[in-house]
């Protein structure tokens, strides 16, 4: 497996395997790469959908250019519990952020999704997120807005007036409702196209099959996540007094 940084025929290839469609890890294995090395060039050069190799690799290319022989600096990931790898941790949470920007969110709404996602305390504060993203606080606040907005993210007032956010399991089931509600209005909207164009013309009849079909989708995904919901956040039920013990 070749060592050293990427060449600039390979951020081409990377480039190339973005505009495909290709996942991360496949786009390492026709570079022999790992596909953590993949990940945080992607990421580290405007994400899947702004990467450029000719600009990745002038960056890459300043970046060596200004680094001074230094002492190494102390990891600024916080000590990992139950024994987690640290290295290990990090490349999993590029990845988990690169698959989400895939998903069509930009950078930093992905980011703090996967610092939601991953952190044991179940909540993070704005200047938790500010200081493990390395980004502004107005960043962190319009990230927040928009993913609040898509019904991924909740917020909760904390000490004083500090405030919480949370990506829970009931964010999931908030955000699916969310999506089936943008169903019903495009639905909606189609069927609006209808009566102005004239019903039985092409057109017409083309807004309609895209409102049935929307309106099918939404009740299938309004019933999925009720079930959904009620199996995963139900526990089991109590043993009623009239049940017979185990050892009669």
């Amino acid at each position: 497996m070749p060592g050293g940084r990427l060449t600039k025929q390979e951020r081409q290839q990377i480039a190339l395997g973005l505009a495909d469609s290709l996942p991360y890890a496949e786009i390492a294995r026709r570079l022999d790469r790992p596909t953590s090395t993949v990940t945080r060039e992607v990421l580290r050069n405007g994400g899947p959908t702004s990467y450029r190799a000719d600009l990745a690799h002038h960056a890459t290319e300043r970046r060596v250019r200004r680094k001074r022989p230094a002492a190494p600096r102390p990891a600024q990931a916080p000590a990992q519990p139950d024994g987690r790898d640290a290295a290990a941790v990090a490349v999993y949470e590029e990845t988990l952020t690169g698959v989400l920007m895939a998903s069509g969110l930009s950078r930093i709404p992905a980011g703090v999704l996967t610092c939601l996602f991953t952190t044991d305390a179940g909540s993070l504060t704005a200047a938790d997120l500010v200081r493990r993203l390395q980004v502004s606080p107005a960043s962190v606040s319009k990230a927040i807005t928009y993913l609040e907005s898509q019904g991924l993210v909740r917020r909760e007032r904390g000490e004083g007036r500090r405030e919480r956010y949370f990506a829970d399991n009931d964010v999931w089931y908030q955000s699916t409702l969310a999506s089936a509600r943008s169903n019903d209005q495009l639905a909606a909207t189609a069927r609006q196209g209808v009566s102005v164009l004239g019903a039985h013309t092409p057109a017409a009849d083309r807004l309609e099959n895209i409102a049935r079909f929307l309106d099918f989708i939404s009740e299938s995904i309004v019933r999925a996540a009720e079930q959904a919901r009620a199996v995963l956040h139900t526990g089991p039920a109590p043993a009623s007094d009239d049940e017979p013990d185990a050892g009669r």
